[in-house]
């Protein structure tokens, strides 16, 4: 409430005119409704972003169980249309239904039974309110059918801006895709376009220019070639799926398959790419099978064997669609051909493939609430790339290639974002989350019982909605270690500890400074020569330890915690 804090301030300590006074209380009368939505969350909210992030009314009474979406594609207008048949549980007592749809898109129809029912959109939002009937039953499914058309955004700099991509390749044939992790699903379908929301099965036709194939997620089941040019590609996906996955992907391309043996047998491969880029292709993805090997080691089960696991090729860097990863990193290792770490590990492998097949598992398989907490998809999928490296090159190397990840941290916003108005946390929630999950694991001090904590949550909750909670009281439970302090400062603080020390006549006194009150945290450093030693500093008072060194100034603190780390002047 600063913003009203002021204005009311300015109003006492300036001499304002009549009709000042009477502007500046319209101002405060129309800001106060936004400024009451944001005060408990510190952020200026709208009603959209509410409407957008939260369960609201008319979400909270009903559950999505299936979509049947089937969308025409056609490249030549950048024109979309289609309609989306939503089969869903009844938990409540029903309300006005909301289904979401952005801009420029339009609803043209709304059915259900056969009965055309009526709906509204909620101003200055991309929210319709429908009339649905009064006579369901509890726990009974029904199906409302959404029909729409128009033109939908087109995706300024896919994957971050997103939307629909409109490309040609180097041949000149159409090259489309969608991604909109973010901005949304309803970008370009009608859906219950929120996070939790996810079906437990979906049907996916998507209808392209003979000339071309669409590929999107799941398993092929049928192509229908229509008189007027055009074929229906029909996927099908038998596990929950979050929306922002839901993919186009439409070119000239061709596929090859393998098989890969894993912990729940035979994973079909399959990749779709452009045809002139088979060669290269068949080359880059060899990587996919260790990868597996890997992932299934560390985290357990592919999840979605049913649904067969796909890379392919987009004219945009990549996303995690499931079971259909999105691929456009111009088959060369590392992240378009450099080592985002520095540690030169990096371009040992292709950080497309590897980051976003690890979302497979964090992301996919475990979905977050809401997107508030989205540290637990990119934070865990970052760490992952330390754990292929670990697994491939050594454990060294995947100590390096995290700590090499630090120099992209900023520290200036907290990586949790706030709940209830579709707001994510800052771009730290990659590699900050990433180096507090590698220091865990040497506060843990055991790697096997890391690893079956990493399985174990994986086995714990899939195919499942989560809140961050929940995975922190997990890794507590399994570890036997009190972690809140650091879950609280390294999550919802944008600063990082700071470990306070001096050493006077072979004593090593110290402390931490933190945001959080009473932290508490232990901390490997050397205090005798050659070994590393858990000491246990508060922010509560200075504690002591006695050093065996040959030389004070070999005093070290383990590099692979996370943390500031400040000589003070002896006291």
């Amino acid at each position: 409430m600063n913003i009203l804090n002021n204005l009311l301030n300015d109003l006492f300590l300036r001499k304002y005119s009549f009709c000042n006074l009477l502007g500046l209380l319209l101002s405060l009368t129309l800001l106060f409704p936004i400024l009451v939505t944001a005060q408990d969350s510190g952020v200026l909210a709208t009603k959209k972003d509410s409407l957008r992030g939260s369960i609201t009314a008319e979400r909270d009474w009903w559950d999505v169980v299936y979509y049947d979406l089937h969308v025409t594609v056609q490249p030549e207008d950048s024109s979309i249309t289609g309609y989306n048949k939503i089969t869903y549980r009844v938990t409540k007592e029903p309300k006005r239904m909301q289904i979401d749809l952005q801009d420029p898109l339009t609803i043209d129809q709304i059915t259900q039974d056969g009965q055309t029912l009526d709906y509204s959109r909620a101003e200055n939002s991309y929210a319709y309110m429908v009339e649905v009937p009064d006579n369901f039953k509890k726990d009974s499914l029904y199906t409302i059918s959404v029909y729409y058309q128009g033109k939908p955004k087109v995706a300024e700099n896919a994957p971050w801006d997103g939307g629909f991509v409109w490309e040609q390749d180097s041949l000149g044939n159409h090259w489309i895709a969608t991604a909109n992790q973010g901005l949304g699903a309803s970008v370009w379908w009608p859906n219950k376009d929120h996070q939790s929301a996810e079906p437990d099965s979906m049907s996916i036709n998507i209808t392209v220019p003979d000339e071309i194939k669409n590929v999107s997620n799941g398993r092929l089941r049928d192509t229908t070639q229509h008189d007027n040019g055009m074929t229906t590609w029909s996927w099908f996906v038998s596990n929950p799926i979050n929306n922002y996955n839901i993919a186009v992907n439409a070119g000239n391309y061709v596929n090859f398959k393998d098989t890969y043996e894993g912990k729940n047998g035979t994973l079909d491969l399959s990749y779709w790419v452009l045809e002139h880029n088979l060669g290269k292709a068949k080359e880059q993805f060899q990587q996919v099978k260790p990868m597996m090997q890997c992932f299934e080691d560390w985290f357990g089960p592919y999840p979605f064997y049913e649904d067969s696991f796909k890379l392919v090729e987009t004219p945009h860097l990549g996303m995690e669609h499931q079971s259909a990863v999105a691929y456009g990193n111009g088959y060369q290792n590392g992240y378009r051909g450099t080592d985002l770490s520095g540690s030169g590990w990096g371009l040992k492998w292709d950080f497309i493939i590897i980051h976003e097949a690890a979302h497979e598992w964090w992301g996919n398989s475990i979905t977050t609430n809401d997107v508030a907490d989205m540290w637990i998809h990119e934070g865990f999928t970052s760490y992952s790339e330390s754990i292929y490296t670990e697994c491939r090159f050594g454990k060294e190397a995947g100590a390096e290639y995290a700590r090499g990840m630090r120099d992209g941290i900023e520290n200036k916003q907290p990586i949790t974002g706030k709940y209830g108005l579709n707001n994510e946390g800052s771009g730290d929630m990659y590699n900050k989350a990433h180096n507090m999950l590698h220091m865990i694991r040497q506060i843990v001090d055991n790697d096997s019982t890391w690893k079956n904590i990493l399985r174990g949550i994986q086995k714990e909750f899939r195919h499942q909605i989560v809140t961050a909670d929940q995975i922190e009281h997990y890794i507590m439970e399994q570890s036997g270690e009190d972690l809140d302090d650091v879950f609280d400062q390294y999550v919802h603080y944008a600063n990082i500890p700071t470990f306070e020390y001096y050493i006077k006549n072979d004593v090593l006194f110290y402390r931490w400074k933190a945001d959080v009150d009473h932290f508490d945290m232990p901390l490997k450093v050397t205090l005798t020569d050659g070994s590393y030693t858990f000491i246990y500093p508060s922010t509560d008072r200075w504690k002591r330890s006695n050093l065996s060194l040959s030389d004070t100034n070999n005093f070290k603190i383990d590099k692979d915690f996370y943390i500031k780390a400040d000589s003070i002047s002896s006291r």
